[in-house]
C-alpha cells in the first residue's frame, strides 16, 4: 500500500476542520470535540491574538491575572 498523496491529505484536513467547525457552531460539540479542535489548531500552528472585542479577548478576560506574590502567598 502506498502513501497517500498530498491531495488526499488536503481533503482529510478540510473534512476534519469542517466537521469540528460544524459541531462547535451547532452547539453539539462535546468537551472532547473542543479539546480536539484546540489540539488541531495547535498542531497546525494556528495562534490567535486577543484583539479588543474578539471572542479570544473575552475568554482571556475571564482568567484572573496573577502576580508572582499571589502565587507565593498560596503556596
Amino acid at each position: 500500500m502506498s502513501r497517500a498523496n498530498e491531495d488526499a491529505f488536503d481533503e482529510l484536513h478540510g473534512l476534519v476542520t469542517t466537521e469540528l467547525i460544524s459541531r462547535i457552531k451547532s452547539g453539539t460539540a462535546t468537551t472532547a470535540d473542543l479539546k480536539a479542535a484546540a489540539d488541531w489548531l495547535a498542531k497546525n500552528h494556528v495562534t490567535g491574538v486577543a484583539a479588543e472585542g474578539s471572542p479570544l479577548a473575552g475568554l482571556a478576560g475571564l482568567i484572573p491575572e496573577l502576580t508572582f506574590d499571589d502565587v507565593q502567598n498560596h503556596l
